[in-house]
């Protein structure tokens, strides 16, 4: 949560409150009341306020910017950051060995992963369990060095994503050695959280399916929050990020709990 800050006139109050619901994505009513000094009842008159102008969108327990529901499509997100997703993805895939069991979930660093399963040919008898049919389809090439079953479910045409209702049935029912988890929020105190309800609901299922919990994300995800709860930080055991550009929220997070943090350079080898 951001720090305190002092005693503000209304407007300076609701301007810093817009910028820092754009910043974070999500922003609760407590958080916010904690962060200005006001009682919630002031902050749900700001948040009127600024609903009515158009600067941010009102939900349950909080506020979201106003175009902050807008899902982009899996083609659009997929060539932000590239290069520090395949960073991310070559340091990811060295924490597997052959013959182990892989969950891979659904989003653009986790298919930087697909594609690093395909590249790495020293990786073999790899069971890759995913729900998305476009990260499926890439690791077509691996076959049959690497095993690949799809979760099955219902699908979101943005995502090229299967999730519930169906889509857990098969997680029910295995225990993988390793899940590798994407996200769009890492935050030390909202945890990992997701903007997507439904996928959310899949990534809690894969979690509980797993022995060993990695979290990729690229570094604009530290440090934001987002509607969907994913995880605690404390469910998690590594996370792969890139830079270091976030490194005092990483160290926040590594303050309160014994999470490992790999940060990924270059591109790897």
């Amino acid at each position: 949560m951001p720090e305190p800050v002092e005693h503000l006139p209304t407007e300076e109050r609701r301007d810093r409150i817009r910028a820092l619901v754009e910043e974070r994505s999500f922003m609760r009513v407590v958080d916010l009341s904690e962060t200005f000094g006001v009682s919630t009842v002031t902050v749900r008159t700001d948040l009127e306020a600024l609903e009515h102008g158009g600067a941010v969108r009102r939900i349950r327990g909080g506020a979201m910017p106003a175009e902050g529901l807008r899902e982009r499509s899996f083609e659009e997100v997929q060539v932000d950051a590239a290069p520090q997703k395949k960073a991310i993805a070559r340091l990811a895939v060295d924490q597997l060995t052959s013959g182990m069991s892989v969950l891979l979930d659904v989003g653009t660093t986790t298919a930087a992963i697909a594609a690093e399963l395909v590249r790495r040919t020293d990786l073999v008898d790899l069971t890759v369990i995913t729900n998305g049919l476009s990260i499926a389809l890439s690791l077509e090439p691996g076959l049959p060095r690497l095993q690949v079953i799809v979760t099955g479910g219902t699908l979101r045409p943005l995502q090229h994503s299967l999730v519930p209702p169906l889509a857990d049935t098969v997680l029910s029912r295995i225990r993988a050695d390793l899940a590798f988890i994407g996200c769009n929020g890492v935050d030390v105190e909202a945890g990992i959280t997701n903007i997507n309800l439904p996928e959310a609901e899949l990534k809690r299922a894969m979690i509980a399916a797993a022995s060993r919990v990695v979290v990729t994300a690229d570094s604009s995800k530290i440090g934001r929050v987002h509607l969907g709860r994913v995880a605690e930080i404390g469910q998690i055991d590594t996370l792969v990020t890139d830079g270091d550009h976030h490194r005092p929220a990483l160290d926040a997070i590594q303050a309160v709990t014994d999470l490992e943090v790999l940060i990924a350079t270059g591109e790897g080898r």
